[in-house]
């Protein structure tokens, strides 16, 4: 029963350092650009929307639908990054295993 017991301890590291990881993830923040930077999304490790920036240039009411457009492209080329420093800070915390498909914090 040794063996169970530090896999029961090893399961809890793994569990503190999860906590961590999720702490950690949540203070941080990406953003994402769209329009050679004239909009940016800027989002937490958690995917949570923290500001979005607008360039006044386009602030023209005949451009509404290109301006919509460029918001959706720079939130989801951030929603993308985070979800890359997410994997990336899970391969550290798991020792480079692999995640299954889909996993999610």
């Amino acid at each position: 029963m040794k063996d169970f017991g530090a896999l029961m301890k090893q399961a809890q590291e793994m569990q503190q350092k999860l906590g961590e990881l999720q702490a950690r993830l949540a203070e941080s923040e990406v953003t994402g650009e769209s329009g050679a930077g004239l909009v940016k999304v800027t989002l937490n490790g958690k995917n949570e929307t923290r500001r979005v920036e607008i360039d006044p240039s386009l602030m023209v009411p005949a451009d509404k639908g290109v301006l919509e457009d460029l918001i959706v492209a720079a939130a989801n080329d951030a929603r993308a990054k985070v979800e890359g420093m997410v994997q990336e800070q899970m391969r550290g915390l798991t020792g480079g295993l692999p995640l299954p498909p889909g996993f999610k914090l």
